[in-house]
């Protein structure tokens, strides 16, 4: 969502009810944020934690929230949620990230914690599309190819069921079609996010307004009020002018991303390279994470994330993959229970999985 009021409330938890979801395409909070019960508990980011965000730890009033303060996967984990790694991200322009929408979401099946990240974009925009929403008479956003422009959006880390409801909701397939177009997201925490998941005009009353007749141009939703939109007259465009690649079915959340960051025997001449070798798609390079690299006597080595204390940097190399999907399983099984699979925003901005140790630290020496 683009146009609406943003509100800020620091590190507080936040109530639906300051966050309407009328006029379309509602109020969003200023910040990141995971949204269960009717509240959206602010999140930042975190490179220290596995998940690579934390939950805030203060609650309206400025005290201590009991539920804040923890790493963004332990939080979901204790409200019944899947964890980051088993949720995709779904690019949300319109009014999928006002919170007393999510909760108006809940009625049709929506379950668990969301998690919404706020995402600056460029050359792309939310405008205004050809026709009207029928329960409610409103014009609703649509995406389109926009060169030079720059507005802050939403992604969702959406699991599965909750894309279902996302599906039902957005008529995919019907008014909308799932897609994937070739657009690089930044959130909040200089993530790199490429070809997000993104519902994108199908039926011709959800086509980009082109206001002027066929040769006019989309009017953006950031520059015309919701009111001001209603008034609006034209023609539906033919296309939203993206390069876009359709998905069918329900996606795997191992699609994303297609790279892997190597740090030991994963690399390439390295012992593991025989197993990744068959799913490379392009050069591998050299790259960076924030953490440690320590030796485990066992003959590979482990990471450890960095701590508020230490701001190392471990040296490694970004491997990017055709089939993620395939290998990632293959790839847990090969490195074992000792480790844990994540993703990781490297120091560059690139998204990677990578492996972190969980294993018995006391066999830990540092490199």
């Amino acid at each position: 969502m683009v146009r609406g009021n943003t509100i800020s409330y620091g590190t507080g938890v936040l109530p639906d009810r300051d966050y309407p979801a009328d006029p379309y395409p509602g109020a969003v909070p200023g910040c990141s944020f995971v949204h269960l019960d009717g509240f959206s508990h602010p999140i930042h980011p975190d490179h220290t934690t596995p998940a690579g965000w934390r939950v805030s730890n203060t609650d309206l009033d400025g005290g201590s929230d009991p539920d804040g303060g923890s790493d963004l996967d332990d939080w979901l984990a204790g409200h019944g949620g899947e964890p980051l790694a088993a949720r995709i991200p779904v690019l949300a322009y319109g009014s999928n990230r006002c919170p007393s929408k999510i909760t108006w979401l809940r009625d049709l099946g929506l379950t668990g914690p969301v998690v919404v990240l706020r995402a600056a974009t460029r050359d792309i925009a939310a405008v205004w599309a050809a026709g009207l929403r029928l329960r409610d008479g409103q014009r609703p956003a649509v995406l389109a190819a926009a060169p030079g422009a720059t507005e802050e959006h939403s992604l969702w880390l959406a699991t599965a069921d909750q894309l279902e409801v996302l599906d039902r909701c957005e008529g995919r397939d019907d008014r909308y079609r799932l897609a994937r177009p070739a657009i690089t997201v930044r959130t909040e925490d200089g993530g790199l996010i490429v070809r997000p998941w993104c519902y994108l005009a199908l039926a011709p009353i959800r086509q980009p307004l082109l206001v002027s007749g066929a040769r006019g141009v989309p009017v953006r939703c950031a520059e015309v009020s919701q009111a001001d939109a209603l008034h609006l007259e034209g023609l539906a465009a033919t296309d939203d002018g993206l390069h876009t690649e359709t998905v069918h079915g329900t996606p795997n959340p191992d699609q994303w991303p297609a790279a892997l960051f190597g740090y030991g025997l994963l690399q390439p001449g390295r012992d593991g390279w025989p197993l990744l070798a068959a799913h490379v798609d392009g050069d591998p390079r050299p790259a960076t994470a924030h953490g440690a690299v320590y030796d485990t006597s066992l003959g590979w080595p482990a990471m450890l994330l960095a701590t508020e204390q230490d701001s190392s940097r471990v040296p490694g190399t970004v491997i990017p993959l055709r089939d993620p999907e395939t290998l990632l399983p293959l790839l847990d099984r090969y490195e074992g229970p000792d480790y844990r699979r994540v993703r990781l925003t490297l120091t560059d901005g690139t998204l990677a999985w990578a492996y972190l140790w969980i294993g018995d630290r006391t066999i830990l020496r540092r490199i």
